[in-house]
């Protein structure tokens, strides 16, 4: 991947839309909904502080995180979409 991100930026791979209901049953391409889940690939130096100090970043790389519904911005990049974010978009760490 060809892409750093900077500030506290953090770039995820979102994970893949259920094609099956708890149920069982099929899920048509447009009523799927994207997952709020994913895997972090990249993360940026992080914040600075009044002193121009960076701040540590709350995640690391290989971190699968839960993060906000309508935060970041999707790019294509080496033909696979990811999900640039903000730290502060970021919920939750999955353990």
């Amino acid at each position: 991947m060809n892409l750093k991100p900077l500030g506290d930026r953090v770039i995820i791979k979102q994970d893949q839309a259920e094609e099956k209901t708890a149920s069982g049953l099929y899920l048509a391409g447009d009523s799927k909904e994207k997952p709020q889940t994913g895997t972090v690939l990249a993360v940026g130096a992080g914040k600075l502080d009044k002193e121009g100090k960076h701040l540590p970043m709350p995640v690391a790389v290989g971190d699968r995180v839960v993060y906000s519904k309508y935060g970041g911005n999707e790019v294509l990049c080496d033909d696979e979409e990811v999900l640039i974010v903000r730290a502060d978009d970021i919920y939750a760490v999955i353990q």
